[in-house]
């Protein structure tokens, strides 16, 4: 398959690392220091699952010269949704996909605004990994996945052809039925993980260890859940419980992403995450203290330290 990976940080250098690894065509879109680097010395990736070099790969910042793609695989921060998928328009002129694997609830719908929405499939990245250094991405996952589905729920030959392309590729991937009760449920989980380990600026291992820290995360699981419940999402009677005890085995090291940002100065994308429960908390009718308290202390450096 011939593959773009539209933002080649941590989760799309992963991904596109292995697919290139397992003989698909792939092209990374990035820019600074990171496409430099690819440029001149190719991308490496490491970690627990094995270690992959590749000493020259294509990529560009500009998604215009890349010839028509079979997918992109888009893994923008939220910010940049709309600017991106103008840019990548191009790239689906013969028929291609794009899937997102963003971190939100609402990416595939952003993109599919400017794209048309038959071009677009949600989906959801499974795996923690970031940019070490430019041109090497390190991953921390044991077993790092993907899954996307059509708005429709139906097996469709385009999202058979993906699934086949990343299970050759070393990683897993599921075609899933009801893709927006999928995002919702590792929605719920991630925007209160980046809300509580950008906050507290610790890892998972004490966040949900601490038991303090754990009230506050048991709190905004279940704010996040009755935003979903009020939109009609399905979820788990257990959700609450089934978070915890999953968060509980995270890595002890692991922060959120944004937590990452966060320390290093970078834009947030708060306004997706905890901003966007919040908005529509208020428009539902359903309380949100704990991520409105989050969205409050996080503001302040929501475009960056110098904001």
């Amino acid at each position: 398959m011939r593959i773009a990976i539209m933002g080649a940080g941590g989760i799309g250098g992963y991904y596109g690392a292995k697919l290139a690894a397992s003989g698909n065509e792939v092209a990374f879109i990035t820019r600074g220091e990171h496409l430099r680097a690819l440029q001149a010395r190719g991308l490496s990736l490491v970690g627990p699952g094995g270690d992959i070099v590749l000493p020259q790969v294509e990529a560009t910042d500009d998604p215009s010269s890349i010839a028509p793609v079979d997918v992109v695989l888009f893994c923008v921060k939220l910010f940049d949704t709309e600017d991106a998928a103008r840019a990548i328009a191009p790239l689906l002129e013969q028929g291609g996909v794009c899937i997102s694997l963003q971190n939100g609830v609402d990416g595939q719908h952003r993109i599919g605004a400017v794209l048309g929405a038959d071009r677009v499939l949600g989906g959801l990245a499974f795996v923690s990994a970031l940019i070490e250094a430019p041109g090497i991405v390190r991953y921390n996952s044991a077993n790092p996945s993907i899954q996307f589905g059509e708005a429709d729920g139906a097996e469709s030959s385009r999202a058979q052809r993906l699934r086949e392309a990343c299970a050759s590729a070393g990683f897993g991937a599921e075609i899933v039925g009801d893709i927006r009760a999928a995002q919702w449920l590792k929605f719920i989980g991630l925007s209160t993980n980046a809300a509580l380990t950008s906050l507290a600026r610790k890892p998972a291992g004490v966040v949900y260890h601490d038991p303090d820290l754990l009230a506050l995360a048991r709190a905004g699981f279940a704010e996040a859940a009755a935003v979903a419940h009020a939109q009609g999402i399905t979820l788990p009677a257990d959700i609450v419980e089934v978070l915890v005890r999953r968060h509980q085995r995270f890595p002890a090291d692991m922060y959120a992403s944004m937590y990452h940002d966060l320390a290093r100065g970078k834009r947030l994308e708060l306004e997706s995450l905890s901003g966007l429960i919040v908005r529509s908390g208020r428009e539902l009718g359903v309380p949100t203290p704990v991520h409105a308290m989050a969205y409050a202390c996080l503001k302040p450096y929501l475009h960056g330290s110098q904001s």
